[in-house]
């Protein structure tokens, strides 16, 4: 059976241009911590605490209308829709002083809406719901951390594999965070769980490539470790543009017709999607490499003359890939 392959076989030498991705990376990372330490992150009302007016409109009415209407006041709000009942929840950060004061632009604003309305509630909420979970958050997102690098360690008999993914899939992160930073996009706890995908989707294609590795090992077990890494990213090439090129797609539709709600959410999901899949064919193995080379690598099979010997004691590695099965004895006699 035949495959579509995006990519003829390719042949692309990524270890041995690895210190060019390691200066573009480096210089990216840079810019994004000045930016987080200079500029700040435009933290929503999530974490800042503000103002919440909820209302009630008579007739129906489109949510654009509200926001334009807002807009025209130059009011920034985040507004949260109650299906069913023709009631919005319009939230506009700031302090607990300026609550009064903020509601009431909110209602002179809305009567620009030319539809009746009632205000129902006018509250302030504090950030401290808003921490709480922000901490959890980030307590979580260590302890994946931790557990990936344990996992992956395990699993390729080096923690060396499972740290050098952790480290990709940080900068990942911490570029998506940048990116905020430099355009001064709001982040909310929505962004925080949009954060924590792009976690699951870049770890995912790196373990895709160790697996191919190993089962390169298997089949060449005099190889050496940058040739190993060279071959299995090139046999995983269309996979991994395939997949993320799906996904990426789907995200851009979500972005450009989702609305002003999921912008940032799905924003911050490309960011992450390119970043990951950059870092997946390029940095992951270029990191490998660096911390890897001339020493024990995968699978409790040392590199070089150590493999050779791991080969002369078990000859069916030659033979054999981990994929293919033994044919099922037939029980009739």
């Amino acid at each position: 059976m035949s495959y579509f392959k995006m990519l003829p076989k390719t042949n692309i030498d990524f270890i041995g241009i690895r210190k060019i991705f390691f200066i573009i990376s480096g210089i990216l990372m840079i810019a994004c911590l000045l930016s987080v330490i200079f500029k700040g992150m435009n933290y929503g009302i999530d974490f800042t605490g503000g103002t919440v007016v909820k209302v009630q409109f008579e007739n129906n009415i489109d949510i654009k209308d509200i926001r334009s209407a807002l807009g025209k006041a130059n009011i920034t709000a985040d507004i949260q829709t109650f299906i069913g009942r023709n009631s919005f929840a319009i939230k506009v950060k700031g302090s607990q002083d300026s609550v009064n004061e903020v509601a009431h632009s909110i209602e002179g604003a809305l009567k620009n809406t030319n539809v009746a309305f009632n205000i129902e509630q006018t509250d302030f909420v504090g950030p401290t719901v808003g921490s709480f979970l922000a901490k959890k958050a980030i307590m979580a997102f260590v302890l994946a951390l931790a557990a990936m690098v344990v996992y992956i360690g395990f699993r390729f008999q080096n923690i060396i594999w499972g740290a050098m993914a952790v480290v990709a899939l940080f900068h990942d992160v911490f570029l998506t965070i940048g990116v905020f930073s430099i355009m001064q996009l709001e982040v909310d706890l929505v962004i925080v769980a949009a954060l924590l995908t792009i976690a699951g989707f870049s770890v995912n294609d790196t373990i895709v490539i160790f697996d191919r590795v190993r089962e390169n090992i298997a089949l060449h077990p005099k190889w050496g470790i940058k040739e190993l890494l060279n071959v299995s990213v090139n046999e995983t090439l269309s996979r991994t543009i395939i997949t993320s090129l799906t996904v990426i797609v789907a995200t851009a539709i979500l972005y450009f017709m989702g609305g002003e709600v999921l912008n940032n959410f799905s924003f911050a999901i490309l960011i992450g999607l390119i970043s990951g899949t950059y870092s997946t064919m390029v940095l992951v193995p270029g990191l490998v490499y660096q911390w890897t080379k001339g020493g024990n690598y995968s699978v409790g099979a040392p590199a070089d003359a150590p493999a050779a010997a791991a080969q002369e004691s078990k000859p069916e590695a030659k033979k054999k890939s981990s994929y293919k099965r033994k044919p099922r004895k037939s029980s009739a006699k």
